[in-house]
C-alpha cells in the first residue's frame, strides 16, 4: 500500500488519511433513509441514501466531523446510531451486505433482541474504523478485535434514530472482552447536547454525572445472562480510559479500516488462521466492492494534494 499522511485534525486528537477524505461524505443532516422491506422480519433494511445512490454509514461517512458551513474539520467525529436508547431491537449494520445498510441481528432466523431490557444510551459505531481480527492489543488480555467497526455509547439527551448521523465529543473508552474478543466501547456525547459543554473526558462523566459509567459497565456485563450465558468480562481492570486513550484506539482502528478496503490486509494474512483469513477476506472484498467508484488504485497519476478538503465528496 502506499504511503499515507495522517495528519491530526484540530484538537479531537484523531487522524485521518486521503482516502478517508475523498472516498467520504459529508453533511449538515446526514443521508437519507429508505426502510425496505416489512418491519420485524429478517428483510428489513434501514437503507442511507444520496440523491438515490446507497451510501454506506460504514464506508461512505467521514469519520471526522465537518462543518456544514465552513467546510472545515471541527474536533468532533461522527456517530453513526444503530440502537436509539429506550429501545431494545438488535439493529447493526451489516458490514458483509452490498451498501452496508442496518438490519435487525438474527440467531438460527430469529430476530434478535436485548433480553435484559431496552438500552439507555444511543448505541452504535464509528465510522470508517474496523477491529481488527489479526491484530491483539497489548491492554486487550490477549484478545483479538471483533471484526467489526467501532462501538460506541452516546450518553446525550436526545433520542436518535437507526442510520442517523450525529456529531459528537469522545470522552473515554472500556476495554469489554466478548467471548474471547476485545470489543472496544467509546462513550462520547452529542456535540449539541445541554451536557457537552461541561463534558470534555472520562473524569468529568465521572463527576458530573455521577453513577453514568458504571451503569454502562454493568449493561455490558450482564446483558447476555438472560440468553443463558455467563457475564461479560473486562480489560484494563474495568477501568474507563481517558479521552487521549479512546483517541489511540480510534486511531488505530481507523488505519485497520483503511488497511482493510485497499485490500493491504488481505494481503498480509497469510499466517493467520483459517477462520480468521475467511473473515477478512469475506470483509474486504464486499468492502473493495462498495468502494470500486471511489478508489483509484493510481493516485499518483493525478496532481494535486489529496489531502485537501475539497476533494471529499459533500452533501
Amino acid at each position: 500500500m502506499a504511503d499515507e499522511s495522517f495528519v491530526p485534525l484540530n484538537d479531537s486528537g484523531v487522524k485521518t488519511s486521503s482516502l478517508s477524505r475523498s472516498s467520504s461524505f459529508v453533511s449538515e443532516n446526514g443521508p437519507d433513509i429508505e426502510e425496505t422491506g416489512p418491519q420485524d422480519t429478517l428483510d428489513y433494511r434501514i437503507v442511507s441514501k444520496d440523491g438515490g445512490k446507497v451510501v454506506s454509514l460504514w464506508h461512505d461517512i467521514c469519520l471526522i466531523h465537518i462543518d456544514p458551513a465552513t467546510k472545515q474539520d471541527t474536533p468532533y467525529l461522527n456517530f453513526v446510531c444503530e440502537i436509539p436508547k429506550f429501545s431494545r431491537k438488535k439493529y447493526e449494520i451489516a458490514t458483509d451486505e452490498v451498501g452496508n445498510p442496518i438490519k435487525q441481528d438474527e440467531k438460527k432466523g430469529k430476530l434478535r433482541e436485548f433480553k435484559k431490557g431496552d438500552i439507555f444510551f444511543n448505541y452504535g459505531c464509528l465510522p470508517q474504523t474496523w477491529e481488527d481480527p489479526t491484530h491483539i492489543h497489548p491492554d486487550a488480555e490477549g484478545c483479538r478485535g471483533d471484526n467489526d467497526p467501532l462501538d460506541v455509547c452516546e450518553i446525550g439527551l436526545r433520542v436518535v434514530g437507526p442510520g442517523k448521523v450525529r456529531p459528537v465529543k469522545v470522552l473515554g473508552i472500556l476495554c469489554m472482552i466478548d467471548e474471547g474478543e476485545a470489543d472496544w466501547k467509546v462513550v462520547t456525547i452529542d456535540a449539541e447536547d445541554k451536557w457537552a459543554p461541561f463534558l470534555n473526558d472520562i473524569e468529568d462523566v465521572a463527576r458530573e454525572l455521577p453513577g453514568t459509567l458504571e451503569a454502562i459497565r454493568e449493561w455490558f456485563r450482564t446483558y447476555k445472562i438472560p440468553d443463558g450465558k455467563p457475564p461479560n468480562v473486562f480489560g484494563l481492570d474495568e477501568k474507563f480510559m481517558p479521552k487521549s486513550y479512546a483517541n489511540g484506539i480510534i486511531n488505530e482502528c481507523h488505519v485497520a479500516w483503511e488497511e482493510l478496503v485497499t485490500g493491504a490486509k488481505e494481503r498480509t494474512v497469510g499466517d493467520e488462521d483459517e477462520e480468521v483469513k475467511k473473515l477478512v477476506r469475506k470483509l474486504s472484498k464486499n468492502s473493495l466492492f462498495a468502494l470500486c467508484d471511489q478508489n483509484d488504485p493510481h493516485p499518483d497519476a493525478y496532481a494535486g494534494d489529496f489531502n485537501d478538503a475539497e476533494d471529499a465528496l459533500e452533501f
